[in-house]
């Protein structure tokens, strides 16, 4: 044969054709039963939400933390500016003087220091259980085992 003359399909020699498989009727690239597609699809949605959850729980739970964070800087705030301004005030002599004689009873030299004490009235004594007569608990058992009534 010449070049560029095609071969006979009918004759002894020439490339065998494969016979024509005959398409399933689900079709798809993998030969899968609707069944199976479903589950394999069910799956993979199974996949996805587990790897977004783990991350999900991570940024929700550290939302929270930054919170609690930002909460509690907040408060450290306000105690700061507190001990800043009562620093302000104890760097006062006369607020240092004053803060001794109140809290700490003190006097400068010279001074005679007087303390009124007022009377109080007693504490009314504590109201008794009934049944309690001022008689020990062993006693009362023992009372009990005699046959003795109180």
């Amino acid at each position: 044969m010449k070049q560029g003359q095609r071969k006979p399909a009918g004759k002894p020699g020439a490339p065998k054709r494969r016979p024509a498989r005959p398409r399933s009727s689900t079709g798809g690239a993998f030969q899968l039963s609707s069944t199976r597609r479903a589950a394999v699809l069910a799956l993979l949605v199974c996949v996805m939400a587990l790897s977004v959850a783990v991350p999900l729980r991570t940024y929700l739970s550290q939302r929270d933390e930054l919170a609690a964070q930002e909460t509690q800087r907040a408060e450290l705030e306000v105690q700061v500016r507190q001990l800043e301004q009562r620093k302000q005030e104890l760097s006062d002599p006369e607020q240092v003087e004053a803060e001794a004689r109140a809290r700490l009873g003190y006097v400068r030299p010279g001074e005679t220091p007087y303390i009124v004490e007022v009377p109080q009235a007693p504490a009314p004594p504590p109201p008794r259980a009934p049944g309690d007569d001022g008689v020990p608990w062993y006693e009362e058992m023992w009372n009990s085992v005699l046959g003795k009534e109180s």
